[in-house]
């Protein structure tokens, strides 16, 4: 675990040595603030539950947007400029790069969450708020981001063009998360399938503040394909 700790201090640290970390922390946190402050006074109740569930104006819609930007350099900038050959002849697994690259940007989403705990500290000065709802909906977020940054990972560890990378991303995470409501629109036997892959869905369970053991389980299933999937490419990159 060393060797991945080292490889995700060093992603997280290229992130904050470029514009990329500052851009997405300031987008994230401004949007989500205002997506949230602006409902909450339009309310006029104490409730964070906006932060959490998904919708069309949503932090969760930006996640689908930023985390793609956040991965797409990942692998398919160092293959492009061959540091990615350098990387994999030294002393670490395939499985330690890829949990290396994935922890480096997973820290990046979860200091963005991090900083949004000032937006329930505000609340709580204008009524009585369910912290039990509300670190239900953080584990939501983050279980989510997680997913996100996963297939992030997969699509920029199957090509050196960044940008393909990033439309590929954003298509499957996009496609994953609207299908939540295009279920409504699908013959009846088609919807618990849709219902069930929907991103979203599990999403909203969660920001309802119930921790279902079944939406914990679909993220953290999807994680991990999609990290066998970028393990399996960096092994066919050297095979």
């Amino acid at each position: 675990m060393r060797k991945v700790a080292v490889l995700a201090r060093r992603e997280l640290r290229a992130y904050f040595d470029s514009p990329v970390a500052y851009i997405v922390l300031v987008v994230f946190l401004l949007l989500s603030g205002w997506l949230v402050f602006s409902t909450l006074f339009l309310l006029g109740e104490a409730d964070l539950r906006q932060l959490f569930t998904p919708g069309l104006l949503s932090p969760a819609l930006l996640l689908v947007i930023l985390a793609p930007a956040i991965t797409m350099r990942l692998v398919a900038e160092e293959r492009k400029s061959g540091s990615l050959e350098l990387l994999c002849s030294l002393p670490v697994s395939d499985w330690q790069v890829v949990l290396g690259k994935f922890l480096g940007a997973l820290g990046l989403a979860t200091v963005a969450l991090a900083l949004t705990l000032a937006y329930p500290l505000t609340v709580t000065w204008l009524g009585p708020l369910d912290w039990g709802g509300v670190l239900a909906g953080y584990l939501g977020l983050l279980l989510f981001s997680a997913a996100l940054l996963a297939i992030g990972l997969a699509c920029s560890a199957l090509t050196s063009n960044q940008i393909v990378a990033f439309i590929a991303a954003f298509g499957i995470s996009a496609v994953l998360y609207f299908v939540y409501w295009l279920q409504f629109f699908l013959p009846e036997w088609l919807a618990p399938a849709a219902d069930y892959l929907a991103l979203s869905g599990h999403l909203d369970n969660l920001a309802r503040g119930v921790i279902d053991l079944r939406d914990v389980t679909y993220y953290l299933t999807l994680t991990a394909g999609a990290l066998l999937l970028s393990e399996r490419a960096l092994a066919r990159q050297h095979a």
